[in-house]
């Protein structure tokens, strides 16, 4: 999945999750932060959050069972997933994944794992710390290739 991707399902269940939620356009618009009739023209699918609108609406109605079942699981995790694919980034240290997590692979101290949920999976460093983060095991796979070659 990649950010078009992302945007492109928020699009399309703006609607649903407003209805679940029993907004009025008014109030779905007041919570995205967005006006009424750019909301309307969403809807209708001839605008588009765009990412910082489809963040928001994946990170405030993260409980909806609309978006539960369509991405499958923790959207934070799966925004950050697109959020940060193909950066490099120094992520903080993590529990190493005893409970949501399945091991893939594990080399010379590298892990990767797989989200139980969303599906999603993330390569982990020797001390622990998430290096990579993706829906392509063959991507993360290449990633912890590359680390090990360095």
């Amino acid at each position: 999945m990649n950010r078009e991707d992302f945007i492109k399902v928020m699009d399309q269940k703006t609607k649903l999750i407003r209805t679940e939620y029993g907004l009025t356009q008014d109030k779905m618009a007041l919570i995205l932060g967005i006006s009424k009739k750019t909301l309307i023209e969403v809807e209708k699918d001839r605008k588009s959050l765009g990412w910082t609108g489809s963040v928001a609406l994946a990170s405030i109605f993260s409980d909806s069972s609309i978006l539960q079942d369509t991405m499958g699981g923790e959207l934070s995790d799966i925004i950050k997933a697109v959020a940060f694919k193909d950066i490099d980034v120094n992520y903080p240290q993590t529990l190493g994944g005893e409970i949501w997590w399945k091991v893939i692979l594990e080399k010379d101290g590298y892990r990767i794992q797989q989200n139980i949920f969303s599906r999603h999976y993330r390569l982990l460093d020797q001390k622990k710390r998430r290096r990579y983060a993706s829906f392509s095991l063959g991507e993360t796979k290449a990633i912890m290739e590359n680390y090990l070659k360095n």
